[in-house]
């Protein structure tokens, strides 16, 4: 007979050699995304979104049977560091990738992605090219493309009194796809662009900027501005006095994360609303009733609300597959139709482009507190333009 402590080493070693089993069965989602530098605070929203999702399938039993956990890199809201930060993700098996702030980042990764045997899903990333020309067949993006903003800023525009328009945008990608669809939007409503300023990403002094916006008569701004950038130039807007005698709206600016550094320098500024926790769906109160309780009070921003609908179709995509493999979960993803919180949405086959109703609104107080509240809706078919022909979508 065995001595007790002999069994004991054998039980030991059995669990020890179990542990790797049991890591490998658990589902794993990785989350590249800023968290320092002028993106950190959206990477801190996408984070949450990420963990109230896996919270959410793990209480309800995991997915495909198995627990999900996943894994945060710093990015640096750097394509470089992005492009590193997935490949070490991949590596280490957490080939499931979302969670993104730039688009350059984005545009980084998509390339790696075979090679890696990864699956990335965007759910930040607006520029263009993303579901354009750089279109990959392992990239899939729910949130809206500059072009689907740019399709609602047009109707809108036509409904404002200001002729004279600035443009403020980062100089990068998706700063840059701004300001294109923007000044579409002025020609096609007989406007005028007296200036158009492009910032390099971090700007702390927003000061020459605003000067030059002033000094050209703009009537309005429009602001493709997003983080710390966003939060810097409102601040210096109000300061000089900018805000107060001139319109201003734009591109994620009037976001939540904007409202609770600005308060009421914020207060009647308008401009796209992609996601908002007052959108009127069963699923979304659903979320928004889960989410105060799970984050003292506080409802989803509009990242999180669009980052929570991406790894909707993850699990779901995992589901229909039956299976976590990236390839698997791309042939679910390419040209399926899902239950999310903006009700139901066809991911094109053609670009991979989730085609989705989009909002405009107004910062204003919404259940006593000051939100981006949305007052007009644009159904999917007005705003989703056809898929690009500069994609060359490659197979599965």
């Amino acid at each position: 007979m065995k001595s007790f402590a002999t069994l004991t080493s054998v039980v030991a070693l059995a669990t020890l050699a179990a542990m790797p089993t049991l890591a490998q069965n658990t589902i794993k989602i990785g989350v590249p995304t800023a968290q320092s530098g002028t993106y950190a605070g959206l990477g801190n929203e996408a984070i949450r979104a990420v963990k109230y999702a896996v919270d959410e399938a793990n209480a309800a039993g995991g997915v495909i049977g198995r627990k999900v956990e996943f894994r945060v890199l710093d990015t640096e809201a750097k394509p470089d560091v992005a492009r590193r930060q997935a490949e070490k993700l991949a590596l280490d098996g957490f080939k499931i990738l979302t969670g993104t702030i730039a688009s350059g980042e984005g545009l980084a990764m998509a390339p790696m992605l075979e090679r890696w045997d990864a699956l990335y899903v965007s759910t930040i990333n607006k520029a263009n090219p993303i579901t354009g020309k750089e279109c990959q067949p392992r990239v899939f993006r729910v949130n809206k493309q500059d072009a689907m903003d740019g399709a609602v800023v047009q109707p809108w525009l036509a409904t404002r009194k200001e002729q004279k328009w600035a443009i403020m945008a980062a100089d990068i990608a998706w700063g840059r796809d701004v300001g294109a669809s923007f000044r579409k939007a002025v020609e096609a409503n007989k406007r005028q662009i007296v200036v158009e300023n492009y910032s390099p990403f971090g700007t702390k002094d927003f000061a020459a900027y605003i000067q030059q916006i002033k000094s050209n008569g703009a009537e309005g701004v429009w602001v493709g501005l997003a983080g710390l950038d966003a939060i810097n130039f409102a601040q210096q807007a109000a300061q000089f006095g900018l805000v107060q005698s001139t319109f201003v709206g734009g591109v994620s600016f009037v976001t939540d994360n904007t409202v609770k550094t600005l308060g009421d320098i914020a207060k009647g500024m308008w401009g796209v609303i992609n996601y908002s926790s007052t959108i009127d769906t069963p699923e979304n109160k659903k979320l928004v009733e889960g989410w105060r309780k799970a984050y003292n009070g506080d409802e989803p921003t509009n990242f999180e609300g669009e980052t929570y609908m991406g790894m909707q179709i993850i699990f779901e995509a995992m589901r229909r597959a039956k299976s976590d493999k990236p390839i698997e979960v791309a042939k679910a993803m390419h040209g399926g139709t899902f239950d999310t919180i903006l009700g139901k949405l066809t991911m094109r086959a053609e670009d991979h482009q989730m085609a989705s109703p989009n909002y405009f609104g107004v910062i204003d107080v919404h259940n006593g507190k000051l939100r981006p509240v949305v007052t007009m809706t644009f159904p999917k078919e007005q705003v989703s333009p056809g898929p690009s022909a500069d994609c060359q979508m490659g197979k599965l």
